[in-house]
C-alpha cells in the first residue's frame, strides 16, 4: 500500500525570517511579477495551507522570499483519520495560532515626544 501524502505551507514562517510581518508587503511584490491577487486572497494565501495554487504564483513567491521550494512546502504523511482542520489533527497548532513564527516579531515602536 502506497503511504498517502501530505504538506506543510510554511509562507508565513519564511516571511517572517524575511522581516515581511504584512500580508500588504507581498502584494505589491506579487503585482511586479504580474500577479494581481485581491487583499482577502493574498491573506488567506499567507495565513490558511492553500488547496490550489498557480504555478506562476509558487514561483514568484520562490522568486520574492528567494527560498527554495523544499523552505516553503513541506511533505509530510497524512494522517491516519481526515478531519477538517480541527485542533492539531495535521500535526501543526490549532486554528489562529501562529505556528513557527516565534521570536520571529517586528520589533516594537516607541514614541518619542519632543
Amino acid at each position: 500500500m502506497t503511504p498517502k501524502l501530505d504538506y506543510r505551507w510554511h509562507l508565513r514562517e519564511v516571511m517572517a525570517t524575511r522581516g515581511m510581518f504584512s500580508t500588504t508587503d507581498l502584494r505589491p511584490l506579487l503585482a511586479e511579477r504580474g500577479i494581481d491577487l485581491s487583499p482577502s486572497q493574498t491573506y488567506r494565501l499567507v495565513v490558511e495551507r492553500p488547496e490550489r495554487l498557480s504555478l506562476k504564483t509558487l514561483m514568484a513567491l520562490l522568486d520574492i522570499l528567494g527560498c527554495s521550494m523544499d523552505e516553503l512546502i513541506e511533505p509530510v504523511a497524512a494522517a491516519g483519520s481526515r478531519r477538517r482542520h480541527s485542533a492539531g489533527a495535521d500535526g501543526g497548532p490549532a486554528p489562529g495560532k501562529d505556528a513557527g513564527v516565534g521570536d520571529l516579531r517586528p520589533k516594537r515602536a516607541r514614541i518619542v515626544s519632543e
